[in-house]
């Protein structure tokens, strides 16, 4: 290679860590354009819980004797058509139904999940930046720095969006902290105050904004595809003169 074209292209070494990054981080971010849009999907289905237990303790009467048989399912607490659709089932004598008690648990781990890989993620975007900038010195990549970039951006913002969806997820949990779901504890709240429908739904808005935050972050890694195609393609050129 001639000595000026040294100084517009990378050293061979320099174009296959580029190519090594532009094949293996667009099929990792092939995954999480992905996955988020499940963990969507699940935590609306668990917000619905919430809002049809909700919507059903704001205009029940809660006058009819329970039950004194265990095990029997509390008519004025359940949710019609939820039992079959979540497992959550409220019964006479019982405490907090083990499927509430499930999703709770749920909703915990997709917060540290979520806040562990925006952690990280946002640490590699630290470096990826750096990293970026040191290839303006090379104008045989010059047009494709505002891809590279905009890739950068794309998971930075990503990241973010983890740390936020982290903390919503964590805030319904302790609005749902503040609810007793004991049959007894719902029935003397249902018959005074009903603070229980108020707090659910709160918490189920919290689950669906952070849905929503997930389907965007997907939407920004997606956003990266074709820009990671053009970036390796020209490494594959450049490598190949």
């Amino acid at each position: 290679m001639a000595e000026n074209e040294a100084q517009i292209s990378p050293p061979e070494s320099l174009l296959q860590l580029i190519g090594n990054l532009a094949r293996f981080h667009r099929e990792h971010e092939e995954y999480y354009s992905q996955a988020p849009l499940q963990q969507a999907s699940e935590l609306q289905a668990r917000s619905r819980v919430l809002k049809a237990l909700a919507d059903r303790w704001s205009e029940v009467s809660v006058s009819e004797l329970a039950s004194s048989v265990g095990f029997t399912g509390a008519e004025d607490l359940n949710a019609p058509g939820l039992v079959a659709e979540s497992g959550v089932l409220f019964m006479e004598g019982e405490g907090e139904p083990a499927e509430l008690q499930r999703l709770k648990r749920e909703v915990r781990q997709v917060a540290d999940d979520v806040e562990e890989s925006g952690a990280w993620l946002a640490q590699a975007m630290e470096q990826a930046w750096e990293i970026a900038g040191g290839l303006a010195v090379y104008p045989a990549l010059a047009d494709l720095l505002g891809e590279r970039h905009r890739i950068i951006s794309n998971d930075w913002q990503s990241a973010a969006l983890q740390s936020l969806i982290a903390r919503l997820l964590r805030r319904a949990l302790d609005l749902l902290a503040r609810v007793d779901f004991a049959p007894a504890a719902l029935r003397a709240d249902l018959a005074g105050e009903r603070q229980a429908p108020a707090y659910l739904h709160s918490a189920s808005e919290l689950l669906d904004r952070a849905a929503d935050l997930m389907a965007e972050s997907a939407m920004l890694v997606h956003d990266n595809e074709r820009r990671w195609r053009i970036f390796r393609a020209r490494v594959r050129e450049l490598q190949s003169a």
